[in-house]
């Protein structure tokens, strides 16, 4: 692979080193990035010191540290040498993902391929996909296993932008025959009034993060076409009623805004061959003063019933700007 094991600390007066050597020095300069803003990007994170000597990297700091710093240069390494870049949120995410990678219960499949290193990738027509945090992880995987599965936390969790991940991938493996994304047209505590055009000019603002999902991983003209053949829908909750979904792939976004004869009604459409997602923050409820919540409920009532799968999110798992998860903690807090 290329890697030389690390030196143990040296037990001395002085601050001990652990040193980690790279074979590769055109792959140890992208380990380090420009300017090194990778090499102190980890030592901000874990409070070590990292000194490139050659084709060294000397880990000074505590030795808990040290260990932690070597995985992930390592781990960041690994990915250098299978071709793929390194960008600001793939070292979060290895600094997140802790030090135990294990695969366990995971199926093989040709629709997620596991590294040694432990990622798992999603493969779209435009990109690679890969969980972030442990949570998104087990998600995942809940998302090829389960027939039904609930992912439920705060926004920018990666909750809905997985799942039409995951729903592209089985979709363009011949796994499902459309994909259908759907959440209920609820304004988000503003009255917008009247909107203009026919229907569906109405209803695309409410619409526009599937979309831009959806565009993250297809191309723009082949996303229009299938669209255009209905092979993909994009639609209001409310035109759910009355159908039955079969070889699809249906992720309802945004449910904590479905009433629970709305979640009811979307719950039963699940047809032979099918998948649901059901995606939503219980903190962000738009709905009348008075009227319930269907995802709370279907929390309730369905936890526990085989083939049935509930994730949970927290601000640990935010994937946007840090500060980000530093406002949800800020507002669960006054909570």
């Amino acid at each position: 692979m290329g890697l030389i094991p690390p030196t143990p600390p040296q037990k001395t007066g002085m601050p001990s080193e652990q040193h980690v050597e790279f074979q590769d020095n055109r792959l140890l300069i992208e380990l380090c990035g420009e300017f090194d803003r990778n090499i102190a990007a980890i030592e901000h994170a874990l409070d070590v010191q990292i000194m490139r000597r050659g084709n060294d990297l000397a880990l000074v700091g505590d030795a808990d540290a040290q260990a932690r710093a070597a995985e992930v240069l390592r781990a960041l390494y690994t990915r250098l040498e299978a071709g793929k870049t390194i960008e600001p949120g793939d070292i979060e995410a290895e600094l997140r993902m802790g030090p135990s990678r294990q695969q366990k219960g995971v199926r093989d499949g040709d629709q997620i391929e596991m590294f040694k290193s432990g990622l798992i990738e999603i493969k779209t027509r435009k990109k690679l996909v890969e969980p972030r945090t442990e949570a998104q992880k087990a998600y995942v995987r809940s998302l090829f296993d389960n027939e039904l599965c609930f992912g439920i936390g705060p926004a920018g969790t990666g909750k809905t932008y997985l799942a039409v991940a995951v729903g592209v991938n089985m979709f363009i493996e011949g796994h499902v025959d459309k994909i259908i994304l759907s959440r209920p047209a609820v304004e988000a505590g503003e009255k917008l009034g009247y909107l203009p055009g026919d229907m569906k000019d109405k209803v695309d603002p409410y619409m526009q993060p599937l979309y831009d999902a959806l565009n993250d991983f297809l191309p723009g003209k082949q996303a229009a076409k299938l669209i255009e053949e209905k092979r993909i829908e994009i639609a209001p909750l409310a035109f759910m009623r009355g159908r039955t979904l079969s070889n699809a792939f249906v992720v309802l976004d945004e449910a904590q805004n479905a009433t629970t004869m709305q979640m009811k009604m979307f719950l039963t459409r699940l047809g032979q061959g099918s998948r649901m997602v059901v995606t939503g923050d219980r903190t962000q409820v738009d709905l009348p003063r008075g009227v319930g919540s269907g995802l709370q409920d279907a929390e309730r009532l369905l936890n526990g019933i085989p083939r049935i799968s509930f994730n949970y999110f927290t601000a640990k798992d935010v994937v946007r700007h840090p500060l980000v998860a530093r406002i949800i903690e800020a507002y669960e807090a006054d909570g």
